[in-house]
């Protein structure tokens, strides 16, 4: 009775990497301008965005820290 679920677990995994390894696009070239739209955008507002983005370089003393490795003072 193991061997059978060992079987088809590997089965599961075998289709799951076929089905991911698809050579086409999954976004064709007429469905990104769906994607482009704003609605599709993370910020509601991104002048607001702009300003926190900025109230973070301000805080944190360095341009960039709010989302690389180490701290404002350029340590890693």
């Amino acid at each position: 009775m193991r061997k059978v679920w060992i079987r088809v677990a590997f089965m599961l995994g075998l289709a799951q990497l076929v089905g991911c390894a698809s050579i086409e696009p999954w976004v064709k070239p007429y469905e990104r301008n769906n994607l482009a739209d704003p609605v599709m955008s993370l910020n509601r507002n991104p002048i607001a965005a702009n300003y926190i983005h900025h109230v973070y370089q301000a805080r944190e003393g360095a341009r960039g820290a709010e989302g690389g490795a180490g701290g404002g003072c350029g340590c890693n």
